[in-house]
């Protein structure tokens, strides 16, 4: 992992309802967006299943890598490699609209607002990058849809299986130890 180098930073912009966002070009973000009041919209299979299918033609659109993912009823995380910083607004926006749009004609209730914001975090170290693979893979438990990880490797919306059958229990067992996860305080939202 490359450490932040500010010369290379594209843009900052500061918004009055979000944190300022740094773009930099070539490097991985933590991305995580929440739905408006923490509503669960995206309550069943079927309305993951559709952010999903948004989120890979987003990712292909954009040219963007991904190292981690998990969609859960009222928020998602993202873990994911970009070429061009300018444009993580942009493919965060296709993400959220296209979903919204999409959830709105399924459910009839179209002009609804869904998604309250989003954020990111340009993963400027090592550790950094590992503690955040690990964060979104164990928020399904840290938000009670599960209990374990034996539960989670069934869990089909996060990326965390993918690692068990391409890395193994023992892989996945030293990520987590070796980057242990501080905050990991069960929550409602």
């Amino acid at each position: 992992m490359n450490s932040l180098n500010l010369e290379n930073v594209q843009k900052t912009m500061k918004y009055t309802n979000r944190p300022p966002h740094i773009f930099q070009d070539e490097s991985i973000y933590f991305l995580t967006a929440r739905t408006l009041n923490g509503n669960k919209y995206f309550d069943s299979d079927q309305k993951k299943e559709m952010i999903l299918s948004v989120l890979k033609s987003a990712l292909s659109e954009f040219d963007f890598g991904i190292f981690a993912w998990v969609i859960l009823d009222n928020h998602y995380h993202l873990q994911v490699k970009v070429n061009r910083g300018i444009r993580l607004s942009d493919f965060v926006k296709k993400i959220n609209g296209v979903s919204a749009r999409n959830l709105n004609l399924l459910t009839n209730q179209t002009g609804r607002k869904v998604w309250w914001n989003y954020w990111d975090k340009c993963l400027a170290t090592e550790k950094d990058f590992w503690v955040h693979f690990n964060y979104i893979h164990n928020n399904p438990i840290k938000h009670g849809y599960l209990s374990n990880l034996e539960q989670l490797a069934a869990y089909r919306f996060s990326s965390f299986s993918y690692y068990l059958k391409n890395k193994g229990k023992e892989w996945i067992d030293s990520i987590f130890t070796e980057y242990s996860i501080i905050d990991f305080t069960l929550k409602d939202d």
